[in-house]
């Protein structure tokens, strides 16, 4: 019997989740959204590809949340997208609503499955999905370091005018503003980049890759980044459902590491079939370590209005 996997919402992000995951032919999956038709369509449409893509997996689409029974993960792409000028944290009272309602339906018909959550403000709602839930830590997770790692890496490869998937980077801290690029653990083929480009060309590509998300809403001006998201969140299940234990940054609940508790935030983790197995402790230095810690400081706050 093929493991399934649920996709909340059957929007940009959405739909291509359950694309990449059904091009990799590692799980069923069913497209879940209020929208009536929405997830319907979506699903019949992407079965019809399936002849010619090579995949020969089940999609189905549903408004039912009932319909996520038997999902060994629930990753959840629905709420409001950002609009130009929006921060993430601007989402906060009206994602939170969603995420919370998902989140008590994800306990009522999947309560042995693993929450990734993709909707923001990332590392708040993972929060709070993780609190409506009462699962534990290790199934409740967020995907962010490895999207914003891999907008780092892009840009690495085009700076170098290499091959990105020959780039490796890691980037810590928050899904937003107060995020962490770590240069001395970023590398071109094993080189770190602090020795093939100059210092100011590591800040402006760390910068950038702190506001990538908000580039590609300016440029698009009706909706938000999804390739990317899609493939980060297809990547993640795929190292869950197929015990890879890949070793991803992700929106993860510290217990002290770092020096940081009780938040969800970006730092280092082992993906495998029981979810986070193991929480990575870099060894930072003292700027590193303060900009973690500031990131995590900054979502402390902004849970408060969601009564945390």
């Amino acid at each position: 019997m093929r493991r399934k996997v649920a996709v909340i919402g059957a929007g940009n992000v959405g739909a291509a989740v359950a694309q990449y995951l059904a091009e990799d032919n590692i799980c069923d999956i069913t497209l879940i959204d209020v929208v009536e038709g929405l997830p319907q369509g979506k699903a019949l449409d992407l079965m019809q590809a399936g002849p010619i893509r090579g995949y020969d997996v089940t999609i189905t689409g549903s408004n039912d949340f009932a319909d996520m029974r038997g999902s060994d993960i629930i990753v959840h792409t629905a709420g409001l997208a950002r609009k130009p000028g929006m921060s993430r944290e601007d989402l906060l009272a009206k994602n939170a609503e969603i995420i919370g309602t998902v989140a008590g339906k994800v306990k009522e018909y999947a309560s042995h499955a693993i929450i990734l959550m993709v909707a923001n403000p990332l590392d708040l709602m993972t929060y709070h999905a993780y609190k409506v839930s009462g699962f534990p830590p290790n199934r409740v997770f967020g995907q962010a370091g490895i999207l914003d790692s891999i907008r780092f890496r892009t840009f690495i490869g085009m700076e170098l005018g290499v091959a990105q998937t020959e780039t490796e980077a890691m980037v810590l801290g928050g899904h937003g503003d107060t995020m962490v690029p770590l240069p001395r653990y970023t590398t071109a083929s094993g080189i770190p980049i602090t020795e093939l480009m100059a210092p100011d060309r590591i800040e402006a590509l760390s910068q950038r890759t702190i506001n990538g998300g908000g580039e590609i809403v300016a440029l698009l001006k009706t909706g938000s980044a999804y390739y990317a998201p899609a493939a980060a969140s297809a990547a993640m299940v795929d190292s869950v459902l197929n015990d890879k234990k890949k070793l991803y940054p992700c929106s993860a609940y510290l217990t002290g590491q770092y020096g940081i508790n009780d938040i969800y935030i970006g730092v280092p983790v082992v993906l495998g079939q029981t979810g986070i197995e193991k929480i990575i402790e870099l060894k930072l230095d003292g700027k590193e370590l303060a900009a973690l810690q500031k990131s995590a400081a900054t979502y402390k706050e902004h849970l408060k209005p969601l009564g945390y």
